[in-house]
């Protein structure tokens, strides 16, 4: 046997044996809560929601400019969810999945939503309401896919402005707030 193949060898014995040596630590890991907060480098937390201040931003394959640009985003204010940070450089994900890196100077902490985009191909309508109460009345009647500004939400219910209408809207309902997230705008 090579030195080497001994040596990967002493050491996994010795990971195996310091994992079945420590049922304490597995034990108070599970007592550990279900999610915890992670901060970024920016003091942030990760992932989070923000949106595009520009109508024109690029979004490289890479953290800088150096990289080559892999989509073109022309609606400012879209949602967008960053899930990494490396310097002056945010990594997103977009409403459809679609990830890139974009400079943080191009994206604004103002809380935008997108409503039901995973409904955009089916067809289908989503009320907004004039009170936070299924059984509210009606103030318009909204498409999925539709993008609009978030002016609060209670962790289930989320009030939006859409092209001059404002109301409630289920919070399950909008890409663009976290589930049970408070949301003030």
């Amino acid at each position: 046997m090579s030195g080497f193949a001994s040596l990967r060898l002493a050491f996994s014995a010795a990971v195996l044996g310091a994992l079945l040596c420590a049922p304490q630590a597995s034990a108070q890991g599970a007592a550990m809560p279900a999610q915890t907060v992670t901060l970024g480098p920016s003091g942030l937390p990760l992932p989070r929601f923000v949106s595009l201040k520009s109508g024109r931003v690029n979004s490289r394959v890479g953290p800088g400019a150096n990289y080559s640009v892999d989509w073109m985003y022309m609606k400012a204010g879209l949602p967008m969810e960053i899930i990494q940070e490396f310097d002056t450089w945010r990594r997103v994900r977009d409403a459809d999945g679609s990830e890139g890196w974009i400079n943080q100077s191009l994206l604004s902490g103002r809380r935008t939503a997108i409503v039901a985009p995973w409904q955009r191909s089916k067809g289908g309508r989503i009320n907004l309401l004039d009170d936070p109460d299924k059984d509210a009345g009606v103030v318009a009647i909204l498409e999925p896919g539709v993008m609009g500004s978030i002016k609060k939400c209670d962790g289930q219910w989320c009030e939006m402005t859409f092209d001059g209408h404002t109301g409630w809207i289920a919070q399950s309902q909008v890409w663009g707030a976290y589930p049970g997230e408070k949301v003030k705008n």
